[in-house]
């Protein structure tokens, strides 16, 4: 076998890995019990896609440089094929309602905050392109925790193979590897999949799909969410409210050009960090039934590879959350201001703040395989505070706290509202003082 190319990298010889994978097949690893293990329902055509798409995993001459080794193409293959399933073409009158709501929702914000709109027209998207646009985020949030799971996995597997076969697998390169990271593709796609008919906008998880902060609507979720509150001739004022919380979502994350990299990069150095229980990987391994392939996915979904967290990691998690509970909190403050001329006002927020809490099965997911929940925590007291910040010191003070994360509340604030305005007052003062302060830390940045 010829172990590696003229170049000094690895390129494992397509014979010798057939021939590998037939071992393993003797060993009782079947193609069908891995097949429904990621996601796959058994038919010859979902066999032939798991086949090809572990091959392209086995025979990439270049992995991909974060090392994960995960086929985000097969990932987006299998969100967008759920995706298609009931999907709709957006009809004229839900696009004009929307465009009619986004106009209002503009000049309604305007009133509220002096935070400037996006220079950018809104976009509508079906659920195949939401999956298009919101892969390249959920693939900087997974890829380190996909790295650390599929290299944990693939040692554990290994560890259990006969000594013939694991002396052919080190040969072979990193095979047992590449299909952890089939399935955690697999489970990916699948998660995505399931949000796509879930996700109303480009912020749905509480952070912005878009680089450049573009207000986007999936509208056949949007009208889905409409219909179900059962407003009758007022679904006018719910198409009117969302628009308020998109726009004055993409308003936040354009105006603090250092919020969205910084929650994704908290996001990512915490991700890295997890570990994972080997011990469990190998009893599993060890364990494996073939006529059982449930065991393996479910124990994906539910995260139970996942070992306790370390104090270090449980701080940064605070962090997070709070950084999540103070954007939507925000949102949540300035939409509930502006949206006052809306009789159903208070229905709409409380049907938003529940779903926003609860998330669905699709998010669970995510959650499980990446061991962060995106949902904000203390969403209400996050709320409270922005609106008393705003009573306190004004609309502009409260938003300029935006321009620089030392000046946000803690999760201690957050408990503890009062302190927190008190010291935003002695601190920074009113008026020109705080003007003055607020340039003063930022010009040292």
């Amino acid at each position: 076998m010829n172990d590696f190319d003229s170049n000094g990298s690895q390129e494992p010889d397509p014979d010798e890995l057939k021939r590998i994978w037939a071992e393993m097949l003797k060993q009782g690893f079947d193609p069908e019990a891995l097949a429904k293990a990621g996601g796959f329902d058994g038919s010859p055509e979902s066999l032939m896609k798991l086949f090809e798409n572990i091959q392209g995993a086995f025979l990439i001459p270049n992995p991909p440089v974060d090392g994960s080794g995960v086929n985000w193409q097969a990932a987006a293959t299998k969100a967008k094929d759920i995706a298609k399933v009931g999907a709709l073409l957006p009809d004229e009158k839900s696009k004009q309602q929307l465009n009619d709501a986004f106009s209002i929702a503009a000049l309604w914000l305007a009133e509220i905050t002096q935070i400037s709109d996006p220079a950018i027209e809104p976009k509508i998207l079906s659920r195949v392109l939401w999956v298009d646009d919101a892969l390249p985020l959920f693939r900087l949030l997974a890829e380190p925790v996909a790295d650390r799971m599929n290299r944990s996995l693939g040692e554990a597997i290994q560890n259990q193979l006969p000594e013939e076969i694991s002396e052919a697998l080190k040969g072979a390169g990193d095979i047992m590897r590449s299909a952890g990271a089939m399935m955690f593709a697999m489970q990916l796609g699948q998660a995505l999949g399931l949000l796509s008919k879930e996700a109303m906008t480009g912020t749905e998880i509480g952070l912005p799909i878009y680089v450049e902060q573009r207000p986007a609507f999936v509208l056949q979720n949007l009208t889905d969410f409409v219909k179900s509150l059962e407003l009758g001739a007022d679904q006018d004022q719910a198409y009117i409210y969302i628009a308020l919380r998109e726009l004055a979502h993409t308003k936040l994350f354009k105006n603090s050009k250092w919020l969205r990299e910084t929650i994704v990069a908290q996001i990512r150095e915490y991700a890295a960090g997890i570990s994972f229980d080997t011990t469990l990987m190998e009893e599993m391994s060890e364990d494996f039934d073939p006529q059982n392939p449930a065991q393996l996915q479910q124990a994906l979904e539910s995260g139970a590879f996942l070992a306790e967290r370390s104090e270090s990691q449980l701080m940064a998690l605070e962090i997070i959350e709070t950084n999540l509970a103070l954007i939507e909190g925000w949102v949540d403050a300035v939409t509930n201001q502006a949206a006052k001329r809306l009789p159903k006002s208070e229905a709409i927020r409380e049907a938003v703040r529940r779903r926003r809490a609860t998330g669905g099965p699709a998010e669970r997911t995510f959650q499980s395989l990446v061991g962060l929940e995106l949902r904000p925590k203390r969403l209400r007291k996050a709320s409270t505070l922005w609106q008393m910040i705003g009573d306190a010191v004004g609309a502009q003070k409260r938003d300029a706290l935006w321009d620089h994360p030392d000046f946000l509340p803690t999760a201690k604030d957050l408990e503890n509202p009062d302190r927190f305005i008190a010291k935003v007052k002695a601190n920074l003062g009113t008026g020109d003082a705080m003007d003055q302060a607020l340039r003063d830390l930022l010009g040292d940045v």
